[in-house]
């Protein structure tokens, strides 16, 4: 039994929800079937079509170029939304027309939905603006005739030569949809009167004749390749067909070929080459879009001729995402989100129940309106809400509706919010408690925001039920906030309060930096700062008193601008205090505070003379600062001299002189001509290169011989010649030998100038 009981409840529940997903999706107002856009003809029948889907009763209406549209003879509405126009007329007597862009306006009890825009056109064929031109070419050669017309819609356009159609069969003749006839190996019997036909439901025109001419030609004349007619700017929509033309001459007949001047390959799909090298696209899409570049191209060579045309493809607007129903409790957040693409990128823009939503307050529109927000949401926010996404290639809609859901029980709002500030940075709010349903509120929540600040900037602040205000702290000075106060429930919150708007206080300067330095025994200087913290000043005020003093002399008012003071005729004995502040309109700002002592300042000058610290002769500085460079580079001149000479002494040293050596006379009188730098380092330091012991090379027997020459000695007892071995310049200093030799018997005169004698002849005398 209770089991059964169990499975009855369980089945009503299943019918009850039934019922209420029923309810919940017819109550989706959309439509079914939009019009679409469409060119009439005169004098004719046209049908609009509209169907609806929602909860009964409907009613549906339609508007033109944005006004209703009134019932009268000429149209009427069927029961399914339907719009029938009896006669078509583009020109009325009144002046009015039948041609516009025309809305379906559907409405029932949850809201309303506008459809899309359908443009009507009447249908019409303008006079040709192109006609053909008489053509004169050679046999094999290439003609090309050409006719413009514009039409709704786009008129058909054919060709008759001498009042015949042209004969399609022939593949030598190619008839392109854009009005061209091209004649490729032209014959003699091709010559003739050719005529352009359009026709659209508008009717039939003719254009004016040319006439072909067919010559004679020279076929084995060699011809560069050359394009008479390249490929034209299109502008197209998706699905159309793109004819790219290309007309090239030549001999021997050059070779057609289309590239894309980006690289990429054109494909296959949807391609065909018309007649010798026209290009056609069917069902063209946004990625056909590009330069396409033709190329004549003389066989078995690189010799070429090329043109190059761009292909716009636009797209209509689509939705990738488009706004979804939802189902929100009062004083919450909705949020709608709607996506769409297309070429050109398509424009968005919101709807509700059929009119244009204008953000503001707590309605926003962000993400290039892609993003709808309503804040605080309540039951005048309950509508169909319909994003229109719309470029030059076409329109499109979505709808979404919005139910707030209010339930039974809910607290009631707030009431007698006010707010007063407290400091610069803390305002306090309070409120009232509501007068129904208070007994179920379980708090409260505080609503903040800076007034100039949007709506999503707002953030929250719990109150517990007990209490009914709020400090609210860490603001900023002189800055107006806005609050209001929602009461909760476990089943929801309450409407919004009505708001509250007040501004903090104003915050006084922060107490400047300050600086004082003593003049003379008499005066004392003093300099201040601002403080980097916030609260902006309007000046300074001046106060100083002496110690021993209970009042303080001031204050000295200041403006902002100046930042330093001297203080004069004080009593050179005492001590004094010095205190400086700043002040905006919001009051005076702490003050800083320092003592100065003058007794000091006399102490010092008689203990030592006066001096001008304030200035300084100018001039002074000056020639100090040069008299200081002077000797700087004095020191630096003798230090080299120093190290260059104190090198060319070790230099002049000799190793294992083993006997006092005695000079020739003439050996002090022979002159040095025009040493090279070897012979004068020798001549000058007196070195001698060494038979066979110098660590820079080896000396031959000529070396010896010159040395013996230039200085004989007595023999020793073994019968050889004295030799005197000494360091070449080359050596090592670090392995020179010093030997003594006496300074009476080793001297050199030189004739002509050599670099630095008087230091030469002192290193010797050193050695």
């Amino acid at each position: 039994m209770a089991a059964r009981r169990r499975c009855l409840l369980s089945c009503l529940l299943g019918l009850l929800l039934c019922a209420l997903v029923g309810v919940t999706s017819g109550a989706e107002l959309s439509f079914t079937l939009e019009p679409s856009d469409i060119i009439a003809v005169q004098e004719q029948p046209l049908m609009l079509h509209c169907q609806v889907n929602g909860v009964p009763p409907i009613t549906t209406q339609w508007r033109r170029n944005g006004l209703v549209l009134t019932e009268g003879r000429s149209h009427a509405t069927f029961a399914n939304g339907s719009l029938l126009i009896g006669r078509f007329q583009q020109t009325k007597r009144d002046g009015s027309t039948d041609e516009g862009d025309y809305e379906c306006v559907a409405q029932n009890s949850f809201g309303l939905v506008v459809s899309r825009k359908a443009r009507v056109q009447a249908a019409t064929m303008a006079e040709f603006h192109v006609q053909p031109q008489p053509v004169r070419a050679e046999e094999a050669g290439v003609c090309r005739f050409q006719c413009q017309i514009h039409g709704l819609p786009e008129p058909v356009i054919s060709w008759e030569k001498d009042g015949r159609p042209v004969d399609t069969t022939d593949e030598r003749y190619t008839l392109l949809p854009t009005g061209v006839l091209q004649i490729t190996g032209l014959r003699s019997e091709d010559g003739g009167v050719f005529c352009c036909v359009a026709h659209n439901s508008a009717g039939v025109k003719h254009s004016d004749e040319a006439s072909l001419t067919v010559s004679g030609s020279q076929p084995s004349v060699y011809k560069e390749p050359m394009i008479l007619v390249g490929p034209e700017n299109l502008t197209l929509t998706v699905h159309q067909t793109a004819i790219l033309e290309c007309v090239a001459t030549g001999y021997p007949r050059p070779i057609v070929s289309w590239s894309r001047l980006d690289g990429r390959p054109i494909g296959v799909e949807g391609i065909q080459v018309l007649g010798t090298g026209n290009l056609m696209i069917s069902d063209v899409r946004v990625q056909h879009s590009g330069v396409y570049v033709c190329a004549a191209n003389k066989p078995g060579t690189r010799v070429r001729r090329t043109a190059q045309g761009r292909l716009v493809v636009q797209a209509p607007a689509e939705f990738i995402q488009p706004p979804q129903s939802i189902a929100r409790p009062v004083g919450t957040t909705a949020i709608f989100t709607c996506l769409a693409q297309g070429e050109p990128v398509p424009q968005l823009n919101w709807l509700k129940n059929g009119q244009i939503l204008e953000p503001g307050g707590h309605v926003k529109l962000r993400n290039n309106n892609s993003t709808l927000t309503i804040y605080g949401i309540s039951q005048e926010d309950e509508a169909i809400y319909q994003c229109i996404a719309e470029n030059s290639a076409g329109s499109t809609q979505a709808s979404a509706r919005l139910t707030v859901l209010w339930a039974d029980g809910l607290p009631g709002v707030p009431s007698s919010v006010r707010a007063g500030p407290l400091s610069p940075t803390a305002i306090r709010v309070s409120w009232k408690e509501p007068v129904q349903n208070t007994q179920d509120i379980i708090g409260y929540v505080l609503h903040i925001r800076r007034t100039a600040d949007p709506i999503e900037m707002e953030y929250q602040e719990a109150v517990s039920k007990s209490t009914l205000q709020q400090v609210v702290s860490e603001l900023e000075p002189s800055t107006s906030y806005t609050f209001y106060v929602k009461a909760y429930t476990s089943r929801g919150a309450s409407k919004p309060s009505e708001t509250a708007e007040e501004s903090t206080l104003g915050e006084v300067p922060a107490p400047p930096a300050l600086f004082a330095r003593l003049v003379n025994s008499t005066a004392v200087q003093t300099a201040w700062e601002p403080s980097g913290k916030p609260g902006q000043h309007d000046g300074y005020k001046l106060y100083y008193r002496s110690v021993h003093s209970a009042q303080f002399t001031g204050p000295l008012t200041f403006p902002r601008n100046v930042t330093q003071h001297n203080i004069t005729q004080l009593d050179p004995t005492l001590v004094y205090e010095v205190k400086v502040l700043a002040f905006n309109r919001h009051g005076d700002g702490n003050a800083t505070t320092r003592f100065v002592s003058m007794k000091e300042a006399m102490e010092r000058s008689v203990l030592s003379p006066p001096c001008d610290c304030v200035k300084e002769d100018p001039g002074k500085g000056t020639t100090g600062i040069i008299i200081g460079i002077h000797i700087g580079v004095t020191c630096i001149i003798f230090c080299v001299l120093f190290l260059m000479f104190g090198y060319r002494g070790r230099l002049m040293t000799c190793k294992n002189v083993q006997d006092q050596l005695a000079l020739p006379q003439v050996a002090h009188s022979m002159p040095l001509e025009d040493p090279s730098p070897s012979q004068g380092a020798l001549a000058l330091n007196m070195v001698a290169l060494p038979s066979g012991e110098g660590r820079g090379g080896t000396a031959g027997k000529t070396g010896d011989t010159e040395l013996e020459r230039l200085f004989p000695g007595p023999p020793n007892g073994d019968g050889r010649g004295r030799t005197l071995q000494v360091t070449q310049a080359s050596s090592p200093l670090d392995e020179t030998q010093v030997s003594t030799l006496p300074q009476d018997e080793f001297s050199v005169v030189e004739e002509g100038e050599t670099p630095f004698p008087e230091r030469g002849s002192a290193g010797l005398e050193e050695v």
